[in-house]
């Protein structure tokens, strides 16, 4: 399939991956400037997981209920308006600092805000992967690839500008080249998705009601729970991101702070690892076709993430680490594309935001918590004993590829996309991602 008159239109797709890229190098500053933030401000590791949880609560409530939404309202408006609304939350941050106005309540408040108000965007954004790589004439799977791999190359880019700024000018001004990065994603999505008709909002429903609605929210659970392997996913993808929310919150900044040095290796270290997880996906997208799904994504997952934690819980200089987080990135490079395409062949077209919403939801349940839980075993147990701690339910969690047989559909055929729930013998698949 192409754009309109036969003729392969790159344009959206490469808006997409650009404002993807933007949004990415955003996170990342966020990521890093955030905890910093809190740190600086009240040197506390405790509030800095409570502020984790205020940001990552409101993630989960909006991926449980805001499928049927982006349908309704239209893919390119909820792009945009994610954007907008998370730019200015984090924006008033610095701005109500320096006015002596930002009250912790307040900043849990605005953190909670810009949650909110994220997912949707990001999911909006993915589910529009297959319809614009049709668009442009590349495969699902090349586009998926290209997809992780610019959002984990914009990742690095941020986190290695992130130490720099932080170090340079403070974590305030980093907050605010964060709002700035929002503002260029809705420019660039608002202007290239206008004439692709599948970011418009959808007529072809019943009439908008609480009953419908909730109908639609329904329909992406009940395809969510009689498919084992989006079960399987769902499950150790939740525990992972909810280690990752504890590592990236709390953990390595503790680590970086009083063992490494300051935000320059913490910025080196995020760095590092998307610089692997950028190689490992674009590795993947040119030879991982020659392998088998699960053996790949078994060895890789083990690889990315209790490994972290067992060198940062053991050694106190930078060099092991660093070490490390390559080699878990470029593990880690591989995972999504593989969850990506297991994801739109799994589930149909018709089905697609609603049960991304759910997997989304699924996915980033345990991240409140994971942050949460990180600040009180560290100021409870201290950083080593945390370390440990967490990386042993990543070990447990990342286990299971290799144990529970629904992971054996990985490699198994996919669905129909004309008739939504009806196999069909067609092989390959897509899924959701961990936030490493």
């Amino acid at each position: 399939m192409s754009g309109p008159g036969g003729h392969r239109d790159r344009r959206p797709l490469t808006a997409v991956l650009t404002a993807n890229a933007i949004s990415a190098s955003g996170s990342s500053l966020t990521l890093i400037g955030v905890p910093w933030f809190v740190l600086e401000t009240t040197g506390s590791p405790g509030r800095a997981g409570v502020v984790a949880f205020c940001a990552t609560l409101p993630i989960v409530v909006s991926a449980l209920v805001g499928g049927p939404v982006i349908d309704r309202v239209g893919r390119r408006r909820v792009s945009v308006g994610s954007d907008v609304v998370c730019g200015l939350a984090v924006a008033a941050i610095p701005l109500l600092h320096q006015a002596g106005l930002l009250a912790f309540w307040l900043l849990c408040a605005l953190m909670a805000l810009g949650g909110l108000a994220h997912t949707p965007g990001v999911t909006a954004r993915y589910v529009l992967l297959p319809d614009l790589a049709r668009r442009s004439g590349t495969t699902l799977s090349r586009a998926a690839s290209g997809y992780d791999a610019v959002a984990r190359g914009a990742r690095m880019t941020g986190a290695a500008l992130a130490g720099v700024l932080i170090a340079l000018t403070g974590a305030g001004n980093v907050l605010l080249v964060d709002g700035a990065t929002f503002a260029v994603s809705a420019a660039l999505v608002a202007a290239g998705l206008r004439h692709v008709p599948e970011a418009r909002p959808r007529r072809d429903g019943p009439p908008v009601s609480a009953r419908t609605y909730k109908a639609e929210l329904r329909e992406g659970y009940a395809y969510l729970a009689r498919t084992r392997l989006l079960l399987a996913v769902v499950t150790m993808v939740m525990l992972m991101n909810g280690t990752d929310q504890g590592w990236n919150a709390v953990l390595l900044p503790v680590h970086a702070e009083r063992q490494l040095g300051g935000a320059p290796q913490l910025g080196l270290l995020a760095a590092l690892f998307g610089a692997g997880g950028l190689s490992g996906a674009l590795l993947y997208g040119l030879v991982g076709h020659r392998f088998r799904r699960r053996t790949v994504f078994s060895a890789c997952v083990l690889l990315c993430g209790a490994p972290r934690y067992a060198v940062a819980a053991l050694t106190g200089t930078t060099l092991p680490l660093a070490v490390t987080m390559v080699v878990a990135g470029l593990a880690s490079g591989a995972l999504n594309p593989i969850l990506t395409t297991v994801i739109y062949e799994k589930v149909p077209d018709a089905l697609r935001s609603r049960v991304a919403g759910v997997l989304t939801a699924g996915c980033e349940l345990a991240m409140p918590l994971g942050g949460l839980a990180a600040g009180f075993l560290v100021e409870s147990a201290g950083p080593r004993g945390a370390l440990l701690m967490v990386g042993g339910v990543y070990l447990l969690a990342t286990l299971s590829p290799l144990v529970l047989p629904a992971w054996k559909d990985m490699d198994a055929g996919a669905v129909s996309r004309t008739e939504p729930g009806r196999p069909s013998a067609t092989p390959e698949a897509r899924t959701p991602h961990p936030s490493a």
